[in-house]
């Protein structure tokens, strides 16, 4: 155990200090773009400005990596830095926050080249020191058929959010080697992500409520896990500091987040993944009453065990129905992988893809891969919660409006 304790250690210093190696050589002021997105018609990108103290080589292996982890923890954002943002003819002047965050919107000049997903955009620093950085974009080809929107805490990674010790503990104690992905989950994406025909490339979005700074950790687990790539959007720096201990509150980021996806993709329907531990599911309801007809589905993991919770959900399952979307309680990525197949979201043979997964990697405790239940009212939806055992092992329900009365 003593020495498992100590290489999961070790690589966790060594992954912690991977992006600062990456930067080392940049000098003192550094510039870094995180994945963006956008559509031919305007384009987004989140990055950051920070300075780090340079420390020398720090010699090799794990005295390097400690050096580099410290340079990670000394570094500081720059506050009102200037940056210039050049895409396809389109130039724009920025400035950095506070935290040394900047955001780049932009409507390019001339449209983005046909038949290629990824886009380069050139970054410039010219205050307080000449940088340049080039970051990433996603676009969406024209045969897309929908946007993805994926909560990421336990959603599809094993944070326990629900319980904040454990959700810390995984956050940056683990590394992504270790890190539990839902089983069936890495397939389900992967399915929506091609679509029914299979080349589909529906865009991806996923966002957290975790800090930037565990962003390479996050891109490291997805590619472990074989989880389609796409921007990852956080909703907030943490901003620890001694005089503020706490990560800062943002209630309504991610509410505000899907509400910009929407109109940024305003000819393509959604589909939403989240959990029941949060507020998920009380977001994604409201956005299903604001935009009728835009969410084809709702997928919610079930995490909760709590019948206040399940009444909850009940409330909310009603104005889903009302809105003639559709929403589905699923214990396990099986049940989500079949409704979506169902209603022609992915393949069928995408959902038996889903199944090998499971098979392959057998669920933790708690999680079923069965038949999913239907329930058409709330007196049915209402005996499926309350059933016997539905606190001990959650339920998967699927609420969607009764098309027959169109």
């Amino acid at each position: 155990m003593t020495s498992r304790l100590a290489g999961a250690g070790r690589w966790l210093i060594h992954l912690l200090a991977r992006p600062v190696r990456a930067t080392a050589r940049q000098g003192a002021v550094v510039v870094q773009p995180y994945r963006g997105y956008g559509s031919r018609a305007e384009i987004f990108l989140i990055g950051r400005v920070f300075r780090q103290p340079l420390l020398g080589n720090g010699g090799q292996g794990v005295a390097r990596d400690l050096v580099d982890l410290l340079r990670r923890f000394l570094r500081r954002g720059l506050g009102e830095a200037t940056l210039i943002a050049r895409f396809c003819g389109t130039e724009q002047r920025i400035a950095t926050d506070r935290d040394g965050y900047f955001r780049v919107h932009l409507r390019p000049e001339r449209p983005p080249p046909i038949g290629r997903l990824w886009h380069r955009i050139e970054l410039e620093l010219v205050e307080p020191a000449s940088v340049t950085a080039a970051g990433e974009l996603f676009i969406p080809p024209s045969r897309c058929r929908y946007v993805v929107i994926s909560d990421i805490d336990d959603t599809v990674v094993e944070t326990g959010v629900a319980n904040k010790v454990m959700m810390l503990w995984r956050l940056f104690m683990q590394g992504p080697h270790s890190r539990t992905a839902f089983p069936g989950m890495a397939a389900l994406l992967q399915a929506l992500h091609q679509g029914r025909s299979g080349h589909d490339v529906n865009p991806m979005l996923y966002v957290s409520r975790a800090p930037w700074s565990i962003y390479e950790m996050l891109d490291e687990f997805f590619r472990l896990h074989r989880i389609p790539i796409g921007p990852i959007l956080f909703l907030r720096e943490w901003g620890l500091t001694l005089q503020n201990p706490l990560p800062r509150r943002a209630p309504e980021h991610k509410l505000e987040l899907i509400r910009h996806m929407l109109a940024l993709y305003r000819d393509l329907p959604f589909v939403l993944i989240g959990d029941s531990g949060q507020r998920d599911p009380e977001i994604y309801a409201q956005l299903v009453h604001e935009h009728p007809g835009r969410v084809r589905a709702i997928y919610v993991r079930n995490v909760s065990r709590d019948p206040a919770r399940h009444r909850a959900i009940e409330d909310l399952a009603a104005q889903v129905v009302d809105a003639g979307s559709s929403l589905l309680l699923a214990a396990d990525s099986l049940a989500m992988a079949g409704h979506a197949a169902e209603h022609g979201l992915i393949s069928h043979g995408a959902r038996a893809r889903v199944l090998a997964e499971l098979e392959d990697r057998p669920a933790p405790a708690g999680e079923i891969a069965g038949a999913t239940r239907h329930a058409r009212s709330e007196d049915e939806l209402q005996d499926v919660l309350e059933a016997p055992g539905a606190a001990e092992t959650p339920p998967s329900v699927v609420v969607e409006a009764d098309r027959r009365k169109d």
